[in-house]
């Protein structure tokens, strides 16, 4: 058991969610624990599994996988609130439909200090409307002392739709711009468009496939680079395949994202829908002209005809004219990228994002 000692002692923060793979909101949780590391004691508890984002945290930061079995079990989420009372946080903070289970749990620990965030959508409800989970999220609600979301159009998704009557602080998601950053220019005829994220349905990637294949036939010299896994990898590469004018290359998961994001001529999101997108913000900082989806947190991270450009979510042709504005027209790709980083150094630092979970973690510690 982790004792507590004195009332001087750091705050400690248990992060309770589904599991801690690949995903952006992974990575914004290994960030913000990161920056406040010495401020703060973080705990990682994840209901089934740990995962690959656990290479992000620092040394020393706990992660507790519970293995959670398929089905909802009333034994396990007293398996998590016997867990969370050993530990005795001083705040618990869920994320997601998949950490839901610990709300009830922190609750059945005695703990009163409960924050739930919400990153961002799968495609099991890829709008959030589904009416058996705005309902259990309303009853939930009233368990939990302060809301976190990464967007506006998440508060007030939250206020109007479920209808929460506690606080909802957003906070944007920070970017290290040392580490993401323009790199040198290339003289290589070759122009790439890159794809960064989780291989899953709610990331269309098709609908970028098929849109990089009418570009294709009339710039050869094009490859797509595609970053990430996940469980529509095979699926893809097989489409990959099919698309026999296209040049897609998949590169899993990798660790050297800044280095890979300095050969993309131009990133793309075909998201169906997102929170506050990490690589969006990562592509921006280090000056490649992003094209993304107008959906969800986007329009709040690209100004469309400024740092970027937006389309209609799954229209490809859409995207296959914007994909050959941009490559055809290097002055506009440079401008774009200059603009871009600018927006992200004046808007989304390390420092604002880690402030703003400071504050909520010590408001509802009462520290």
């Amino acid at each position: 058991m982790i004792q507590k000692d004195t009332e001087h002692r750091q705050l400690r923060i248990l992060h309770l969610l589904h599991s801690f793979g690949t995903g952006g909101m992974e990575k914004g949780i290994a960030a913000v624990v990161k920056h406040t590391h010495g401020e703060f004691e973080h705990i990682i508890m994840c209901l089934t599994t740990g995962g690959d984002s656990e290479k992000m945290l620092p040394r020393g930061v706990q992660v507790i996988a519970l293995h959670k079995p398929a089905g909802n079990s009333l034994n396990f989420i007293f398996k998590i609130a016997k867990q969370i009372k050993a530990l005795e946080p001083d705040v618990v903070h869920t994320r997601n439909w998949g950490g839901l289970d610990g709300i009830i749990a922190a609750r059945l620990a005695g703990i009163r200090g409960v924050v739930h965030g919400e990153h961002g959508w799968g495609m099991e409800d890829p709008l959030g409307k589904n009416p058996k989970r705005k309902m259990i999220r309303r009853v939930l609600a009233g368990f939990v002392k302060e809301f976190t979301c990464v967007s506006q159009q998440m508060v007030s998704w939250l206020r109007e739709d479920i209808r929460v009557r506690r606080p909802v602080t957003q906070i944007y998601n920070g970017i290290d711009t040392r580490r993401y950053r323009p790199g040198p220019e290339t003289k290589d005829s070759l122009r790439v468009i890159g794809v960064i994220g989780r291989l899953d349905p709610i990331k269309d990637h098709p609908t970028l496939f098929r849109a990089f294949e009418q570009v294709a036939r009339s710039m050869p010299q094009t490859r797509l680079m595609v970053i990430g896994d996940g469980p529509e990898r095979q699926k893809l590469e097989a489409m990959a395949k099919n698309l026999t004018e296209a040049d897609i290359r998949f590169a899993g998961n990798r660790l050297d994202v800044p280095d890979l994001l300095w050969q993309m001529d131009l990133f793309v999101l075909p998201s169906l829908n997102e929170g506050i997108s990490n690589t969006i913000l990562e592509a921006m900082a280090s000056g490649v002209p992003v094209i993304a989806t107008r959906a969800g947190g986007n329009p709040e991270l690209v100004t469309d005809g400024e740092t970027g450009a937006l389309f209609t979510p799954g229209n490809q042709d859409q995207l296959a004219g914007l994909m050959e504005k941009f490559l055809k027209d290097e002055p506009l790709r440079k401008l774009t990228g200059k603009k871009a980083r600018e927006s992200v150094i004046q808007r989304f630092s390390m420092t604002n994002m880690a402030a703003g979970y400071t504050d909520v973690w010590r408001r509802v510690a009462g520290k």
